[in-house]
């Protein structure tokens, strides 16, 4: 984004609105025209396993605190037994839980590390597991008391709520557990759209905050050991400082501070659209092609909720462009917008960037929409690896941005080439024997992949059968983002 070029006989803008041909000559000048950026940050896996040791050493201590704190008694009968067992199946399904918001927290170093789309599947599947010891817990707790006491489950568990302190916010937060989890399940949010999906989602919030007290007030590991109270209120406020930070904080300061706008809306093709944005010095915020920034645009119906939409093309110091497909809900508004709105935004998250690559040879390939970060990405790549990249799309019309691949096709001298693949899918199986007649050297290429999910398990499947390792396949998902 940000660059100019010459088609034919006419001046073609990319992303920068449409000006007088002086101006054009004169951002070309000062240093928009392709080819001028490669300024991608090495990647470094070196804080994504400083955060996973940090979580096993957490899971170790959130294990001893039961270990150390248990009495002879609390193991001698079977009632006893099973109340020691619910009170781990308590301490594990409460840090899944805060590991899992964690997770999907946005703290920087650890998205760089990791990725946003690893974050999001460790997080879809640790929720369960998260709910599973929970309702556990509660479920064995009732009975070690309806033991002990000779009660009825119903009977207890009613006693239970009434007798203890913050017993009834903490069944709230179960409920509110199990409200978010079932909303969560793929067929559940196939359901729904996107909006709804993410208001539900925010009830995870409101469990964890709901169960705290009682888990302190309560819990045999926490009552009369000052120093596991401590760890376990460190873990709380850790977890809340990383939330509003991160989520809130930072991003209101950032959008403060570049004063992000709505430059120009663009007809790319068939329900795709460009927004370019205005702002300044935003090359201070460290995006790189590949990554992707939640948007959310002060205009009616895009105020409450932020949706996430990857770079279309790297970004310059004033302008930044993403390009989005008419999906429903949200994506179908944003043709609507007008210039001059005022842009909130968190960012930029994600790892799909060519810093990952250790090798001067790549292969990018991009299907439908899915061409847009690719599209960014290349922008990285271009000046220092020979580079194929492929673009699949049902249809020929459907082949967005294909004047600005060509252009920098063009001007590459040879080390880009772009292969357009429109059509059904049988003409373009996308398997092994399909990509290695295609680029006969892929074998020794990086591979990064964006676009629907069968024809991601599609190229990794072939990658396998071509021999690319897989630390060397790098792929992003349209998927719901946690929130």
């Amino acid at each position: 984004m940000g660059k100019w070029y010459q088609s034919g006989t006419s001046t073609v803008s990319i992303g920068l609105p449409s000006v007088a041909h002086q101006e054009v000559h004169r951002k070309v000048r000062e240093g928009f025209p392709m080819g001028s950026r490669v300024t991608y940050r090495r990647f470094s896996p070196l804080k994504g396993d400083v955060a996973s040791w940090a979580l096993g050493i957490g899971l170790g201590l959130t294990v001893a605190m039961q270990l150390t704190t248990m009495r002879k008694s609390d193991i001698d009968t079977l009632y006893a037994a099973v109340g020691s067992l619910s009170r781990l199946a308590a301490l594990l399904g409460t840090y899944f839980a805060l590991v899992g918001i964690f997770m999907i927290a946005r703290i920087p170093w650890v998205e760089k590390s990791i990725g946003h789309d690893r974050l999001v599947v460790w997080h879809r599947k640790l929720g369960p597991w998260s709910l599973y010891l929970i309702g556990a817990h509660v479920f064995f707790i009732t009975i070690s008391y309806a033991g002990f006491s000779q009660i009825s489950l119903v009977s207890q568990f009613w006693q239970i709520l009434n007798d203890f302190g913050w017993m009834w916010f903490a069944l709230a937060g179960f409920f509110l557990m199990i409200f978010a989890g079932i909303t969560s399940y793929k067929k559940a949010r196939a359901t729904m759209s996107y909006e709804t999906w993410w208001i539900l989602h925010v009830f995870t919030y409101g469990a964890m905050a709901a169960s705290f007290m009682h888990q302190i007030v309560n819990g045999q590991m926490f009552i009369g050991h000052p120093l596991n109270r401590g760890y376990w209120i460190a873990l709380y406020v850790a977890m809340a400082f990383c939330v509003i930070w991160w989520r809130i904080v930072k991003p209101a300061v950032l959008s403060i501070k570049h004063r992000l706008v709505i430059d120009k809306v663009v007809k790319e093709g068939p329900g795709v659209y460009s927004i370019i944005f205005k702002g300044r010095r935003l090359r201070e915020l460290g995006a790189e092609g590949g990554q992707f920034f939640n948007w959310r645009f002060n205009t009616k119906g895009h105020r409450l909720l932020a949706h996430p939409y990857s770079l279309s093309a790297a970004p310059t110091d004033e302008y930044m462009r993403i390009s989005v497909k008419n999906l429903g809900d949200h994506s179908r508004a944003t043709e609507y917008l007008r210039v001059g709105t005022k842009v909130w935004f968190e960012g930029p998250y994600g790892a799909f960037t060519a810093g990952r690559t250790k090798s001067k040879r790549a292969v990018l390939i991009g299907g439908g929409v899915g061409i847009t970060p690719i599209r960014a990405l290349l922008d990285e790549f271009k000046d220092s690896a020979s580079v194929d990249v492929i673009f699949r799309a049902p249809r020929e019309e459907d082949l967005i941005l294909r004047e600005e691949l060509d252009y920098i096709a063009s001007k590459s001298h040879g080390t880009v080439r772009v292969h357009y693949m429109a059509g059904p899918r049988k003409n373009f199986p996308m398997d092994a024997p399909f990509l290695g007649a295609l680029i006969p050297d892929i074998a020794d290429a990086e591979i990064y992949i964006c676009g629907p999910l069968a024809l991601i398990e599609t190229v990794v499947q072939a990658a396998k059968e071509l021999g690319v390792s897989a630390t060397r396949v790098h792929h992003e998902e349209f998927v719901y983002h946690a929130v």
